[in-house]
C-alpha cells in the first residue's frame, strides 16, 4: 500500500548481481501512473488534501490481480515464475494465485499480508485493534515530528533518520481501501498446490511476528501436504530496503 516498484531497487540490483531476471511490478495507479494532488506539493494545502478522496478509491484488488496476471503470462514464457509480495501486495499475490496457479513455481510473503482464515486484511488488521481503513491519502511529507516518529517505529524503526526519509519520500499518498477490504483468501485447490515462503520480518511492527506466524500456521493448517518454508530476516516491515542482501540471498536459494 502507498508504496511502488521503486522501493524493489535495492533487491533487484542485489538479484541482478547474482545472475538473475527479476521485475518489479507497479500495480494500477503507482509508479509513473500514480496520482500526486496539487494539495500534497509544496506549499501543501492541508485542508484540501484531508477533505478530498483518494484518487485511487475505485481501485480493486481484482484490478490488481489481472494486473499481475497479465504480467505473470508474459514472463512465464521465459522460464519459472517465482512470484514475490511484501506488506498489502501479500493480497495481490494470493489473488494472483488462485487465477494462475499452474503459472507461479513459487509464491514467496516478505512479511507480508496472507489471508487464509480472516477474508481480508481488514479484518486481520481489526484483531490488532485497527478498525479504520477508509482514508487511503496519506501525507508522507508531513514534518510533524509526532506523525514522523510514530510512522518510523512502525515502518522503519530500524533504519537511521535520513534512511527513514528517503524511504517516506518513495511513497505516494493514494491508495485504494477496497483492496484492504476485499475478500483475499487463497483458495486450497489454487494457491494452496503452489510451493509456499515466507520470510518473516522479525522486528516488523506493522505486521507483527506473532500475525505473521499465525498467518503461516494457517495457511499450513489448510494445505498441511505444502507447508510454508519459513526464513527469518531481522529487520523492520519495510526491510527490503534495508535488508536487500538478505532478501536476495533467501531468493536465490528459491530460483
Amino acid at each position: 500500500m502507498h508504496s511502488n516498484s521503486y522501493s524493489w531497487s535495492p533487491v533487484l540490483q542485489q538479484l541482478a548481481l547474482l545472475g538473475h531476471r527479476a521485475l518489479a511490478v507497479d500495480l494500477p495507479g503507482h509508479g509513473m501512473g500514480a496520482p500526486f494532488p496539487l494539495s500534497y506539493q509544496a506549499p501543501q494545502g492541508l485542508e484540501a488534501f484531508s477533505a478530498q478522496p483518494s484518487p485511487l478509491a475505485d481501485v480493486t484488488l481484482e484490478d490488481n490481480v489481472a494486473h499481475v496476471v497479465e504480467a505473470v503470462r508474459q514472463v512465464a514464457e521465459y522460464g519459472p515464475v517465482v512470484l514475490v509480495g511484501t506488506s498489502g501486495g501479500g493480497a495481490t499475490i494470493t489473488g494472483v494465485g488462485n487465477a494462475v496457479p499452474d503459472l507461479v513455481s513459487r509464491i514467496v510473503y516478505a512479511s507480508a499480508w496472507c489471508c487464509v482464515e480472516l477474508p481480508s486484511v481488514a479484518d486481520y488488521l481489526e484483531t490488532l485493534g485497527i478498525k479504520d481503513v477508509a482514508s487511503s491519502l496519506v501525507n508522507w511529507r508531513s514534518a510533524d515530528p509526532q506523525f514522523l516518529l510514530a510512522a518510523k517505529e512502525s515502518l522503519m524503526a530500524d533504519a537511521t533518520d535520513e534512511q527513514f526519509r528517503a524511504a517516506l519520500n518513495l511513497l505516494e499518498p493514494a491508495d485504494s481501501a477496497q483492496v484492504l477490504t476485499a475478500d483475499a483468501r487463497g483458495r486450497a485447490d489454487a494457491w494452496g498446490r503452489i510451493p509456499r515462503t515466507y520470510i518473516r520480518f522479525s522486528r516488523d511492527r506493522a505486521i507483527p511476528l506473532a500475525m505473521q506466524d499465525r498467518m503461516i500456521a494457517e495457511a499450513d493448517a489448510l494445505v498441511p501436504e505444502n507447508p510454508f518454508q519459513v526464513h527469518t530476516v531481522n529487520t523492520c516491515h519495510m526491510g527490503i530496503q534495508l535488508r536487500p542482501g538478505e532478501v536476495a540471498g533467501i531468493l536465490d536459494t528459491i530460483a
